[in-house]
């Protein structure tokens, strides 16, 4: 339904990150590799950055396919960040919320992202609805499913759950009300990096120390992309990336705050770590979207 990226490590110029590697999100909004479900992806795109000093996120978002937006291309040749979070979208229903329904979502510190569908939409998640204070659900930046799904991870975040921990469970509530959705979603505050792989396809490429990718598919054929396992939670910092299983509903979730503070030479038994080559320069895609 979606495809998206989160990028931990050296400043960058977005445009390096999100559209020259040779299968770069610019090229899944019109022609993925491993999407299982959908073939397009170009009902809106966006991208979130963090400035450095700056812990709150700008973002550029449109409804439109990021391959035919000329800006985006000024835009990522000369803005520079060490942490991002994008997505390009293929819309689960259409409905008139436009950019406001494009990932990524934001609030306070987070950038937020949902590749999925909620099965029986809108009425499976109703009674989940209702927990979350009026305000919340008044606030909310668009009426789809992935924008409630965010309210339902926000409502945590504020509450005081770590972004692992607010992840796990809203996917875990999700799953219960609404059997048979895809729930891979994506969470960054720029430090660290949490997501899940629930119906749909999650990877991550990381150098230690250095720098972390977690993507829907590997933007490039580097063989140290590693694919997460379904049902898996993923916690991630520069210095490590931890999985957990999200298949038995009462098991311990790892903290994202623990990964960001594990060094590399004491990484835990449970956590992955391999060393990633730099990003190749991308090649002109080979074909071009239709219109």
């Amino acid at each position: 339904m979606c495809r998206h990226l989160a990028y931990l490590g050296p400043e960058e110029p977005l445009g390096r990150l999100l559209v020259d590697p040779a299968h770069s999100l610019y090229r899944q909004s019109w022609a993925p590799r491993r999407q299982r479900y959908g073939t397009v992806n170009a009902d809106g795109f966006g991208v979130g950055w963090y400035a450095e000093g700056d812990p709150v996120p700008g973002r550029y978002r449109r409804t439109g396919p990021i391959w035919g937006d000329r800006s985006f291309a000024d835009l990522g040749r000369v803005v520079r960040s060490g942490a991002l979070l994008a997505a390009v979208r293929d819309a689960t229903l259409a409905g008139a919320d436009g950019e406001a329904a494009a990932a990524p979502f934001a609030a306070d510190t987070w950038l937020f992202s949902h590749n999925g569908a909620i099965a029986g939409w809108p009425r499976s998640l109703a009674p989940l609805a209702g927990t979350l204070p009026a305000a919340e659900l008044l606030s909310m930046e668009a009426r789809c499913d992935s924008a409630l799904v965010w309210a339902l991870v926000l409502n945590r975040l504020r509450g005081g759950d770590e972004e692992g921990q607010a992840l796990a469970d809203t996917v875990l509530d999700v799953a219960a009300a609404a059997p048979g959705s895809r729930l891979n979603l994506l969470l960054t505050n720029g430090e660290v990096i949490a997501a899940t792989a629930w119906g749909d396809t999650l990877w991550y490429l990381t150098e230690p120390g250095r720098r972390t990718v977690v993507a829907s598919e590997p933007y490039d054929d580097d063989p140290h992309w590693q694919e997460v396992p379904d049902r898996t939670l993923l916690a991630a910092s520069r210095t490590d990336v931890l999985l957990t299983p999200l298949k038995d509903i009462d098991a311990p979730v790892a903290s994202v705050a623990s990964v960001a503070n594990a060094s590399a030479p004491g990484t835990p038994a449970s956590s992955t770590s391999v060393p990633s080559t730099s990003v190749p320069s991308a090649s002109v895609p080979s074909k071009e979207p239709r219109t």
